[in-house]
This record gives C-alpha cells, structure tokens and sequence, in this order.
C-alpha cells in the first residue's frame, strides 16, 4: 500500500529527495525532475564527508575561480575552462591547502556519470599545492559547451597518459573517507 502511494506521486516524491541536497546560492530543487538530463538546466551533486551538500548548474558553476588547461584526449588536444576540482570540493569543506594533512590525506573523491561510470582521485592529488596539474569540472571546450555526449558536465585531468578519468556526463562528485 506504502509503495502504491508513493508510486501514484512520483514526481512529489522525487522533488522531496532532490531538495534534500539543495542549499542556498544553487540550482532550485523546485525545478522539474527532467532538470538532469537536460543540458539548459543541468545539475551535479556534491557531497562531502561530514554529510554537507551543493547543488550546482553551470552558472553556479561559473561563480567559482575558472582555470583553462589544455590537455590531449585520443590524440586530439583540448582547452577547456571550469573551476579546479579542489574548488568545487572547497564548497562542501574539503580541506585544501594546508589542511590537508594527516587523516585528510586518506580522503578520497569519487566521481559518477550518468551512464555509472565512475572514477576515482585521492583528494591530495587534486590540491594546486601537491601537484602542479590538477583536474577541472567543466562544462566547455574550445569555446563551446559540451555536447551531449561529453556533457554537460566533464572532469578534465591535463597531464594524463590516458584520460580514463576524464569523466563525462558528471552527476555527482563524493568526498569519502578511506577505511
């Protein structure tokens, strides 16, 4: 019976869970269950290790310091912009910087796609202060936005031999704690 009423009201229901991770300065959790999946209106979830939560569209997105890197992909060479992914993390406390020291150097960033692709990063090897190349959340390359299939949300990673971490389709970035 729980499961009938909670199925008649679907969209409800949705829009309760998403207003969950909503906070104040980001996307609306009002806006229409199809938000995701549509490139005008996208949103990525993050969620950091003590439970705090952002919502984030690409104007959001675009209040954050925004870096351009040029990075080769499939034998193809890119330049993207987006805020560095330490940034991003920044908003939900991820500690950077001088903070990221002892225990905080077993967090680790998990980052899914909307196919269930996922990805990982130790959060140090994200910081400007450990390493000089660090990846970007972006939502264009060359001047334009991503496509549909490489966006509307990518990870960028300059400096890899292989972009197998280079996300696309990003829905949620999660800052875990390892055991």
């Amino acid at each position: 019976m729980a499961t009938h009423a909670f199925m008649a009201r679907p969209a409800a229901a949705l829009l309760a869970l998403l207003g969950a991770t909503a906070q104040p300065g980001a996307a609306s959790a009002a806006e229409p269950a199809t938000a995701a999946t549509s490139p005008a209106i996208a949103l990525i979830d993050v969620h950091g290790d003590a439970g705090q939560a952002q919502r984030f569209d690409a104007a959001a997105l675009g209040k954050l310091p925004q870096h351009t890197v040029q990075a080769q992909a499939h034998g193809k060479s890119v330049t993207c912009t987006g805020p560095n992914l330490i940034d991003v993390l920044g908003t939900v406390g991820a500690p950077s910087g001088e903070t990221l020291r002892g225990k905080n150097l077993a967090l680790y960033v998990r980052v899914s796609a909307a196919d269930g692709y996922r990805a990982v990063f130790a959060l140090a090897e994200l910081d400007p202060g450990m390493r000089d190349a660090v990846p970007i959340l972006t939502a264009q390359c060359d001047g334009a936005a991503l496509d549909e299939k490489e966006g509307p949300f990518r990870i960028v990673v300059p400096g890899e031999k292989r972009p197998a971490r280079w996300v696309r389709q990003v829905t949620t970035i999660d800052v875990l704690g390892a055991p």
